[in-house]
């Protein structure tokens, strides 16, 4: 006999050899072993005679089988016997107890016979009848008025384990607590007395294993009352209709509207991978593993499947009925290797999903390769297996593996597709995750790569910073911030925020970060900055905005910003500040106390027509200025004056070093999961003192020009910089001849010590001087280009009351910077 026939859990007797014989003695012990039942099983007499009877068995005996057997009387019913090849068989065997001289109870077990009619019927109507009860194949049972059996036909006497004579001899005048004295047969003999007192046909559903079954079925059950001809309820009729597909079926919508709302709730690979294996453990399997593609699960794009080569997968989800996943063989987050030629390897290569057994030839080598594989589907008895590819847009992600253990019945073709499409609807939330993961991680490195990663030494102020991007439930925002040196050993600070989020943020961030550097080393004031950075804005969001034919382009709405812009000046100890829709800066005095600026607020950068105001206050040494953006005060989730409440809180108090701060300040103002991009940056002033500083006023005279030499040159001699005197004096004789030539009243010279030595000459005068080549003949024009030889830097800036030019060169070696 094929022992596929009773693979799928099938229990018809007619599968089960006749000439299937087997004698166990009264110890358990296999005694004989005929043809047929090495046919069904697969064993040899010589491999199996001896040997422990329950070591075929798949699963626990019914109930009534094991009750019967203690008692010494025949039994019949479902039993799960295993095969040789590890197959799980469910065949329908019955018991019968044989008399032995030595005292003991030998047992001989063989396939249940077909049962026939109840008996010879005489001839007429009410025999007809009484066969049709008897031979109908819908379990019927009927009950006097004490609730007591009176009489069952061959389908109710197979469910309850029995055969029919076994059911009139034991069962009859019974009632069914009597029968079966467990759950659910308390119901049901209530449901019978219930009928009995009402006269009502009463209904009940129920799902679970019969007595004489292996397998869990459903059942639909009517309890009619038996009335006579004057309407007395003289019984009751119990009639079972077995509803296990209808039950499967209804299961199965279930599932697919459980994965349709819990499938994909968050943006995350992971997740969606784990609501996958917990849908499916929750509806259907009994063992779940997700197992992605190694480019998939790190969320790059999925690699083809090489039909040549081995693959490798990431165990990315599991789960099990049993707690703490014991048949697990791949630990989450571990990688596993596919080899050609498996059955994971062959259903990824196909798309589609399969079922399998173990005991199939290609699925055995796969156990068999891994001794922890093959000891869990030993230990834990699992049976039926289901691999399923999960795909979408076309394209392979990974594979899940579906198994059964406890539950009785293999995986149907119904099964499998429920598997598929739920596989499905997965697939396309992990690969939505995946791609936002990709995004998101080029954003997110696109925007790091733009910002500063650690704010360069620089003698005016102290830096330090905390940029927190958003976590993975929202895409990566746009703030950003950046510190820009200045000439005169000024520093500029800047914080801002774009509109929107992702790539698009980041690469507006990019092109307003260049921008801000760019206008900065003009020396452009902070608030004619923000105008010229106002106008940049919105040409770039008009560029954004689609072009209607015939009409110039309106403005889009997707490009704009909040922007604080602040020059601070080491030697004057003042910072000028504009800013443009944001946030006021807060200042930290040397003895702990807080003041947020009184800054006009100012139009965010892209609404146009709208004048930015700059405002210079005096900072002491040591002076603390915080910068933010508005995620700090929103990430409270109290409201911004609360917001800024904490902050002022946090900044309070003595000073201490700045990456403590930052980490107090965020302690303290920050809920437990920002929402928001966040930027913080701290900087501590510092003022350069007499002896890096030397300044003389200039009188507009030719003569003036050799008294300005030869002071620079005796300063460089106090501060030991003798070797930069030549070029020094060369670059402070063409500046001041400059000023003193075209310029005005009043010129200044001042020399800066620093971490490079810069010369500086001002005058009254707001025309700015070119750069230019002289011709031969030419007998000026040459100055400016003998300073932009010598010099590392110059440039100009525009004064409040004229212009400054100024040259920056590298202090000589082994001179230290501000040593006298």
């Amino acid at each position: 006999m094929d022992r596929r026939g009773v693979t799928s859990g099938g229990t018809a007797s007619g599968r089960v050899p006749e000439d299937f014989a087997v004698v166990v003695d009264a110890g358990g012990t296999i005694m004989v072993w005929s043809a047929g039942a090495e046919r069904l099983l697969g064993y040899e007499p010589a491999e199996i005679v001896g040997r422990p009877a329950a070591g075929l068995l798949a699963a626990r005996l019914p109930g009534s089988a094991r009750r019967h057997v203690a008692d010494g009387h025949r039994a019949a019913g479902e039993v799960a016997l295993r095969h040789r090849g590890g197959d799980r068989i469910v065949v329908r065997l019955q018991g019968t107890p044989l008399a032995d001289a030595g005292g003991g109870r030998p047992w001989l077990v063989t396939g249940v016979a077909p049962i026939g009619g109840a008996g010879r019927a005489e001839p007429g109507t009410e025999a007809l009848w009484d066969l049709t009860l008897a031979q109908l194949p819908v379990p019927v049972a009927v009950y006097d008025r004490e609730a007591r059996l009176v009489a069952a036909n061959a389908a109710m006497a197979q469910v309850m384990g029995m055969t029919m004579d076994m059911t009139m001899a034991q069962m009859r005048g019974r009632t069914l607590w009597e029968i079966q004295p467990t759950p659910p047969f308390d119901e049901y003999e209530r449901l019978q007395r219930e009928a009995l007192r009402t006269g009502e046909t009463l209904f009940h559903e129920d799902h679970g294993k019969a007595p004489g079954e292996t397998r869990e079925h459903a059942w639909s059950m009517f309890v009619s009352p038996l009335k006579d001809e004057t309407g007395t309820v003289q019984g009751v009729s119990a009639t079972a209709f077995d509803t296990t597909e209808q039950y499967w079926a209804r299961r199965r919508l279930v599932v697919l509207n459980d994965a349709g709302v819990r499938i994909g709730s968050t943006l995350d690979v992971i997740r969606t991978a784990e609501e996958l294996a917990e849908v499916a453990v929750t509806g259907f399997a009994d063992f779940v593993t997700v197992d992605l593609l190694e480019s998939v699960a790190l969320g790059d794009e999925p690699a083809p499947v090489p039909p040549g080569e081995p693959v490798t997968v990431r165990r990315t989800a599991q789960r099990s009925v049993l707690d703490g996943v014991p048949e697990s063989v791949v630990a989450s987050g571990e990688t596993a290797v596919y080899p050609v030629g498996t059955p994971p390897m062959r259903a990824l290569i196909a798309g589609r999903g399969s079922r399998h057994t173990p005991g199939e030839p290609g699925m055995q080598e796969w156990i068999r390769s891994s001794e922890a594989r093959a000891r869990t589907v030993t230990t834990y008895m699992i049976h039926s297996i289901m691999l399923v590819p999960l795909r979408a847009r076309g394209v392979t992600l990974g594979l899940a593996h579906f198994l059964r253990h406890r539950t009785t019945e293999s995986f149907s073709d119904d099964d499998l597709l429920l598997a598929e499409e739920i596989a499905a609807r997965a697939a396309v939330s992990v690969d939505n995750a995946r791609r936002y993961t990709h995004e998101r991680r080029t954003a997110l490195a696109l925007q790091r790569s733009l910002l500063p990663d650690r704010p360069r030494d620089l003698a005016a102020v102290e830096v330090a910073h905390r940029h927190l991007p958003t976590g993975s439930g929202a895409d990566v925002g746009g703030d950003w911030f950046d510190v820009i040196p200045l000439s005169g050993a000024r520093v500029a600070l800047v914080v801002g925020a774009v509109v929107g989020h992702g790539i698009h943020a980041s690469a507006t961030i990019g092109r307003l970060r260049t921008a801000v550097r760019t206008l900065a080393d003009v020396d452009l004031a902070p608030d004619e900055l923000l105008t010229q950075l106002d106008d940049l804005v919105i040409r770039l969001d008009r560029e954004e905005a689609p072009q209607a034919r015939g009409r110039s382009r309106a403005a889009s709405g997707e490009v704009g910003a909040t922007c604080v812009y602040a020059v601070y000046d080491p030697v004057s100890r003042r910072c000028t500040i504009a800013r443009a829709g944001h946030p006021p800066p807060a200042v930290v005095t040397p003895d702990g106390g807080v003041r947020f600026l009184d800054l006009p607020a100012g139009p965010p950068l892209g609404l146009g027509g709208l004048p930015f105001e700059a405002v210079e206050v005096e900072l002491d040494e040591d002076s603390l200025l915080a910068f933010y953006t508005d995620g700090l005060l929103e990430a409270a989730d109290r409201g911004t004056d609360a917001g800024l409440a904490l902050l002022r809180q946090s900044l309070s108090g003595p000073a201490a070093p700045l990456e403590e701060t930052c980490d107090q300040v965020l302690r303290t103002v920050l809920g437990d999961r920002p929402g928001h991009d966040i930027v913080l940056m701290l900087a501590r002033t510092a003022a350069f003192d007499a002896g890096k500083v030397r300044t003389w006023q200039l009188s507009r005279d030719p003569a003036a020009v050799a008294g300005a030499r030869d002071a620079a040159g005796e300063q460089l001699a106090a501060w030991g910089l003798t070797e930069a005197a030549f070029a020094t004096e060369l670059i402070v004789s063409e500046l001041v001849t400059n000023a003193v030539r075209y310029g005005e009243d009043p010129v200044v010279l001042r020399l800066i010590r620093d971490a490079t030595l810069i010369c500086e000459v001002s005058d009254g005068s707001g025309t700015a001087p070119h750069l230019r080549r002289a011709r031969v003949f030419d007998e000026g024009g040459r100055g400016l280009m003998l300073v932009a030889r010598i010099a590392e830097r110059w440039g100009t800036r525009q004064t409040p009351t004229g212009k400054t030019i100024w040259a920056e060169q590298e202090l000589p070696t082994g001179a230290l910077p501000g040593s006298p």
